[in-house]
Protein backbone atom coordinates (compact mmCIF):
# COMPACT_ATOMS: atom_id res chain seq x y z
CA UNK A 1 0.00 0.00 0.00
CA UNK A 2 1.53 3.68 -1.21
CA UNK A 3 1.91 5.85 1.68
CA UNK A 4 -0.81 8.11 -0.01
CA UNK A 5 -3.51 5.59 0.63
CA UNK A 6 -2.33 4.49 3.72
CA UNK A 7 -2.67 7.95 5.42
CA UNK A 8 -5.57 8.09 3.53
CA UNK A 9 -7.31 5.04 5.81
CA UNK A 10 -5.67 6.59 8.56
CA UNK A 11 -7.34 9.48 8.47
CA UNK A 12 -10.83 7.96 7.68
CA UNK A 13 -10.39 5.54 10.54
CA UNK A 14 -9.75 8.41 13.04
CA UNK A 15 -13.00 10.17 11.64
CA UNK A 16 -14.86 7.61 12.25
CA UNK A 17 -14.17 6.31 15.47
CA UNK A 18 -12.77 9.90 17.10
CA UNK A 19 -9.54 8.40 18.76
CA UNK A 20 -7.97 5.47 17.28
CA UNK A 21 -4.42 3.62 19.03
CA UNK A 22 -1.34 3.00 17.20
CA UNK A 23 -2.04 -0.78 17.37
CA UNK A 24 -4.76 -0.71 15.84
CA UNK A 25 -4.26 1.65 13.32
CA UNK A 26 -1.15 -0.66 12.29
CA UNK A 27 -3.30 -3.97 12.67
CA UNK A 28 -5.88 -2.49 9.78
CA UNK A 29 -3.75 -0.35 7.06
CA UNK A 30 -1.24 -4.02 7.72
CA UNK A 31 2.06 -2.82 8.53
CA UNK A 32 4.16 -1.15 11.51
CA UNK A 33 3.88 0.90 14.03
CA UNK A 34 6.39 3.06 13.46
CA UNK A 35 5.55 3.35 9.55
CA UNK A 36 1.83 3.98 11.17
CA UNK A 37 3.73 6.89 13.77
CA UNK A 38 5.48 8.76 10.64
CA UNK A 39 2.01 8.59 9.08
CA UNK A 40 0.16 10.22 11.78
CA UNK A 41 3.04 13.05 11.87
CA UNK A 42 2.44 13.50 8.42
CA UNK A 43 -1.26 14.08 8.69
CA UNK A 44 -0.76 16.19 11.74
CA UNK A 45 1.24 18.62 10.11
CA UNK A 46 -1.33 18.87 7.78
CA UNK A 47 -3.83 19.91 10.70
CA UNK A 48 -5.62 17.01 9.91
CA UNK A 49 -5.33 15.10 13.12
CA UNK A 50 -3.56 15.55 16.43
CA UNK A 51 -1.77 13.18 18.16
CA UNK A 52 -2.20 11.96 21.25
CA UNK A 53 0.41 9.04 23.33
CA UNK A 54 -0.66 5.71 21.78
CA UNK A 55 -2.49 6.94 19.00
CA UNK A 56 -4.25 10.03 17.09
CA UNK A 57 -7.76 12.36 17.56
CA UNK A 58 -9.61 14.23 15.60
CA UNK A 59 -8.14 18.09 16.21
CA UNK A 60 -9.83 19.11 19.28
CA UNK A 61 -9.41 16.22 21.06
CA UNK A 62 -8.33 17.94 24.01
CA UNK A 63 -11.90 18.52 24.94
CA UNK A 64 -13.93 15.95 22.49
CA UNK A 65 -15.08 12.65 23.84
CA UNK A 66 -15.82 9.52 21.93
CA UNK A 67 -19.07 8.09 22.24
CA UNK A 68 -20.10 4.61 23.59
CA UNK A 69 -20.04 2.73 19.77
CA UNK A 70 -16.63 5.02 18.77
CA UNK A 71 -14.54 4.00 22.06
CA UNK A 72 -16.57 0.14 22.04
CA UNK A 73 -14.17 -0.95 19.45
CA UNK A 74 -10.95 1.07 20.34
CA UNK A 75 -8.27 -1.74 22.21
CA UNK A 76 -10.68 -4.81 22.79
CA UNK A 77 -8.10 -6.94 23.48
CA UNK A 78 -6.16 -4.42 25.98
CA UNK A 79 -9.41 -3.82 27.97
CA UNK A 80 -10.32 -7.74 28.19
CA UNK A 81 -6.88 -8.60 29.49
CA UNK A 82 -6.90 -4.79 32.07
CA UNK A 83 -10.65 -6.41 32.82
CA UNK A 84 -9.33 -10.18 33.47
CA UNK A 85 -6.81 -8.87 35.88
CA UNK A 86 -9.34 -6.50 37.82
CA UNK A 87 -11.37 -8.77 38.71
CA UNK A 88 -8.89 -10.81 40.62
CA UNK A 89 -9.36 -7.97 43.07
CA UNK A 90 -12.84 -8.58 44.46
CA UNK A 91 -13.18 -10.82 47.02
CA UNK A 92 -17.02 -12.68 48.26
CA UNK A 93 -19.10 -10.65 50.27
CA UNK A 94 -17.03 -7.25 48.90
CA UNK A 95 -19.44 -4.21 47.98
CA UNK A 96 -17.74 -2.19 45.52
CA UNK A 97 -18.26 0.72 43.31
CA UNK A 98 -17.90 0.81 39.43
CA UNK A 99 -17.61 3.52 36.77
CA UNK A 100 -18.91 4.12 33.63
CA UNK A 101 -16.97 3.18 30.59
CA UNK A 102 -16.08 0.62 28.20
CA UNK A 103 -13.26 -0.73 30.27
CA UNK A 104 -15.17 -1.14 33.49
CA UNK A 105 -18.13 -2.64 31.35
CA UNK A 106 -16.11 -5.39 30.81
CA UNK A 107 -15.15 -6.00 34.34
CA UNK A 108 -18.76 -5.99 34.78
CA UNK A 109 -18.99 -8.94 32.91
CA UNK A 110 -16.56 -10.97 34.71
CA UNK A 111 -17.70 -9.72 38.34
CA UNK A 112 -20.79 -11.47 37.64
CA UNK A 113 -19.23 -14.62 38.56
CA UNK A 114 -18.46 -13.55 42.72
CA UNK A 115 -20.80 -14.68 44.55
CA UNK A 116 -21.93 -12.48 47.44
CA UNK A 117 -21.08 -8.96 45.91
CA UNK A 118 -22.67 -5.65 45.88
CA UNK A 119 -21.82 -3.28 42.93
CA UNK A 120 -22.84 0.39 42.98
CA UNK A 121 -22.83 2.16 39.71
CA UNK A 122 -23.96 5.25 37.51
CA UNK A 123 -23.40 3.30 34.59
CA UNK A 124 -26.94 1.36 32.55
CA UNK A 125 -24.51 -0.91 30.89
CA UNK A 126 -22.53 -1.87 33.95
CA UNK A 127 -25.98 -2.76 35.57
CA UNK A 128 -27.11 -4.79 32.43
CA UNK A 129 -23.86 -6.99 32.52
CA UNK A 130 -24.80 -7.64 36.04
CA UNK A 131 -28.68 -7.77 35.66
CA UNK A 132 -28.48 -11.53 35.09
CA UNK A 133 -25.96 -12.31 38.01
CA UNK A 134 -27.77 -14.59 40.62
CA UNK A 135 -25.87 -13.42 43.94
CA UNK A 136 -24.77 -10.38 42.76
CA UNK A 137 -26.79 -7.38 44.19
CA UNK A 138 -26.53 -4.04 41.83
CA UNK A 139 -27.55 -0.49 43.20
CA UNK A 140 -27.82 2.59 40.87
CA UNK A 141 -27.38 5.94 41.20
CA UNK A 142 -30.18 8.43 40.71
CA UNK A 143 -29.62 11.28 38.45
CA UNK A 144 -29.94 12.34 34.65
CA UNK A 145 -28.80 10.07 31.56
CA UNK A 146 -25.98 10.81 29.72
CA UNK A 147 -26.83 9.29 26.26
CA UNK A 148 -23.12 9.24 24.63
CA UNK A 149 -22.10 6.55 27.64
CA UNK A 150 -25.16 5.38 29.73
CA UNK A 151 -24.03 7.13 32.47
CA UNK A 152 -26.60 8.75 35.07
CA UNK A 153 -25.04 11.94 35.98
CA UNK A 154 -25.65 15.38 37.61
CA UNK A 155 -26.64 16.08 41.39
CA UNK A 156 -29.31 13.47 41.56
CA UNK A 157 -26.67 10.97 40.77
CA UNK A 158 -23.80 12.56 43.75
CA UNK A 159 -26.70 13.44 46.28
CA UNK A 160 -27.35 9.32 46.07
CA UNK A 161 -23.80 8.48 46.76
CA UNK A 162 -23.81 10.68 49.98
CA UNK A 163 -22.93 8.62 53.37
CA UNK A 164 -21.91 5.74 51.38
CA UNK A 165 -19.21 3.30 52.08
CA UNK A 166 -17.84 0.55 49.84
CA UNK A 167 -14.13 -1.41 49.81
CA UNK A 168 -12.89 -0.04 46.48
CA UNK A 169 -13.43 2.08 43.32
CA UNK A 170 -13.38 0.98 40.01
CA UNK A 171 -12.67 3.76 37.74
CA UNK A 172 -11.44 4.51 34.32
CA UNK A 173 -11.71 7.89 32.31
CA UNK A 174 -10.47 9.81 28.77
CA UNK A 175 -6.55 10.07 30.56
CA UNK A 176 -3.70 9.27 32.66
CA UNK A 177 -0.57 11.31 34.05
CA UNK A 178 1.58 11.22 37.42
CA UNK A 179 1.42 14.75 37.26
CA UNK A 180 -2.97 15.07 37.25
CA UNK A 181 -3.87 11.47 37.73
CA UNK A 182 -7.28 10.74 36.10
CA UNK A 183 -9.31 12.67 34.02
CA UNK A 184 -12.18 13.15 31.34
CA UNK A 185 -13.17 15.28 28.81
CA UNK A 186 -16.92 15.78 30.47
CA UNK A 187 -17.69 17.97 33.60
CA UNK A 188 -20.86 16.13 34.90
CA UNK A 189 -18.77 12.76 34.07
CA UNK A 190 -16.02 13.84 36.32
CA UNK A 191 -18.17 15.22 39.15
CA UNK A 192 -20.38 11.98 39.61
CA UNK A 193 -16.56 9.71 39.69
CA UNK A 194 -15.21 12.31 42.10
CA UNK A 195 -18.47 11.32 44.32
CA UNK A 196 -17.51 7.66 43.84
CA UNK A 197 -14.11 8.11 44.81
CA UNK A 198 -15.41 10.03 48.10
CA UNK A 199 -17.54 6.71 49.12
CA UNK A 200 -14.32 4.01 48.57
CA UNK A 201 -11.82 3.11 50.63
CA UNK A 202 -9.61 2.25 48.12
CA UNK A 203 -9.31 3.50 44.02
CA UNK A 204 -8.48 1.06 41.60
CA UNK A 205 -7.97 2.91 37.78
CA UNK A 206 -8.27 0.87 34.64
CA UNK A 207 -6.51 2.41 31.37
CA UNK A 208 -5.36 1.00 28.74
CA UNK A 209 -2.01 2.24 27.60
CA UNK A 210 -3.19 4.36 25.20
CA UNK A 211 -4.56 7.02 27.95
CA UNK A 212 -1.13 6.84 29.45
CA UNK A 213 0.14 10.54 29.27
CA UNK A 214 -2.84 11.38 27.80
CA UNK A 215 -4.21 14.52 29.96
CA UNK A 216 -8.33 16.02 29.38
CA UNK A 217 -10.08 18.97 30.68
CA UNK A 218 -11.34 18.31 34.19
CA UNK A 219 -9.46 15.76 36.84
CA UNK A 220 -11.12 13.07 38.13
CA UNK A 221 -8.98 11.53 40.72
CA UNK A 222 -5.54 12.76 41.86
CA UNK A 223 -2.61 10.74 41.39
CA UNK A 224 -1.88 10.78 45.17
CA UNK A 225 -5.88 8.91 45.62
CA UNK A 226 -5.20 6.20 43.99
CA UNK A 227 -4.16 3.05 44.99
CA UNK A 228 -4.01 0.97 42.16
CA UNK A 229 -3.35 1.09 38.42
CA UNK A 230 -4.40 -1.36 35.95
CA UNK A 231 -3.07 -1.41 32.41
CA UNK A 232 -1.68 -3.27 29.42
CA UNK A 233 1.88 -3.89 28.07
CA UNK A 234 2.91 -0.53 26.36
CA UNK A 235 4.47 -1.26 22.81
CA UNK A 236 8.11 -1.83 22.07
CA UNK A 237 9.52 1.36 22.33
CA UNK A 238 7.23 3.31 24.35
CA UNK A 239 9.21 5.20 26.25
CA UNK A 240 6.58 8.01 27.08
CA UNK A 241 4.60 5.26 28.35
CA UNK A 242 7.07 3.30 30.41
CA UNK A 243 8.27 7.17 31.78
CA UNK A 244 4.57 7.59 32.82
CA UNK A 245 4.42 4.01 34.05
CA UNK A 246 7.29 4.83 36.24
CA UNK A 247 6.33 8.40 37.08
CA UNK A 248 3.01 6.71 38.98
CA UNK A 249 5.01 4.34 40.63
CA UNK A 250 7.30 7.15 42.28
CA UNK A 251 4.20 8.85 43.41
CA UNK A 252 3.05 5.61 45.17
CA UNK A 253 0.53 3.89 42.80
CA UNK A 254 1.05 -0.01 42.59
CA UNK A 255 1.09 -0.96 38.64
CA UNK A 256 -0.25 -4.16 37.91
CA UNK A 257 0.60 -4.88 34.03
CA UNK A 258 -2.00 -7.10 32.01
CA UNK A 259 -0.50 -9.52 28.83
CA UNK A 260 -2.94 -9.30 25.84
CA UNK A 261 -2.28 -13.22 24.56
CA UNK A 262 -5.12 -14.76 24.51
CA UNK A 263 -3.65 -18.04 24.63
CA UNK A 264 -2.98 -16.80 28.08
CA UNK A 265 -4.42 -18.63 31.54
CA UNK A 266 -7.25 -16.66 33.47
CA UNK A 267 -5.57 -15.61 36.49
CA UNK A 268 -7.50 -16.83 39.21
CA UNK A 269 -8.32 -14.00 42.35
CA UNK A 270 -6.17 -15.91 44.49
CA UNK A 271 -3.51 -14.89 42.79
CA UNK A 272 -3.71 -11.37 42.98
CA UNK A 273 -3.12 -9.54 46.35
CA UNK A 274 -4.92 -7.08 47.61
CA UNK A 275 -4.03 -3.33 47.00
CA UNK A 276 -2.15 -1.39 50.08
CA UNK A 277 -4.92 1.13 51.25
CA UNK A 278 -3.49 4.89 50.42
CA UNK A 279 -6.72 6.51 51.47
CA UNK A 280 -5.05 7.95 54.74
CA UNK A 281 -2.51 9.54 52.91
CA UNK A 282 -4.43 11.14 50.28
CA UNK A 283 -6.48 12.87 53.72
CA UNK A 284 -3.35 13.68 55.23
CA UNK A 285 -2.10 10.50 57.08
CA UNK A 286 1.16 8.21 56.57
CA UNK A 287 1.83 7.45 53.16
CA UNK A 288 2.22 3.88 52.68
CA UNK A 289 6.18 3.41 52.00
CA UNK A 290 5.84 -0.11 50.56
CA UNK A 291 6.87 -0.55 47.08
CA UNK A 292 4.22 -0.76 45.05
CA UNK A 293 3.09 -4.30 44.07
CA UNK A 294 4.12 -4.99 39.83
CA UNK A 295 2.09 -7.87 38.39
CA UNK A 296 2.07 -9.01 34.94
CA UNK A 297 0.18 -11.90 33.59
CA UNK A 298 2.25 -14.76 32.25
CA UNK A 299 1.44 -13.97 29.08
CA UNK A 300 3.47 -10.76 28.86
CA UNK A 301 6.83 -12.65 29.31
CA UNK A 302 10.17 -10.73 30.14
CA UNK A 303 9.35 -7.34 31.57
CA UNK A 304 9.97 -4.45 28.98
CA UNK A 305 8.89 -1.66 31.20
CA UNK A 306 11.72 -3.01 33.85
CA UNK A 307 11.75 -1.45 37.36
CA UNK A 308 8.14 -0.03 38.38
CA UNK A 309 9.32 0.26 42.28
CA UNK A 310 9.94 3.87 43.58
CA UNK A 311 13.05 5.12 42.47
CA UNK A 312 15.21 6.78 45.59
CA UNK A 313 15.66 10.52 45.68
Amino acid sequence: MFAAERRQLILEMVRANGAVSLRELARVVQTSEVTVRRDVRALEAEGLLDRRHGGAVLPGGFTRESGFPQKSHLATAEKTAIADLAAGLVQEGEAVVVGAGTTTQELARRLARVPGLTVVTNSLLVAQALAHANRVEVVMTGGTLRGSNYALVGSGAEQSLQGLRVSRAFLSGSGLTAERGLSTSNMLSASVDRALVQAAGEVVVLADHTKLGTDTMFQTVPTDVITRLVTDEPPPHDERAETELQALADHGVQVAVAGTSPAAPERGRSEVPMPTPRRAAAQGGSPNQGTPTHLRSAAAGPPRVADLAPRRR
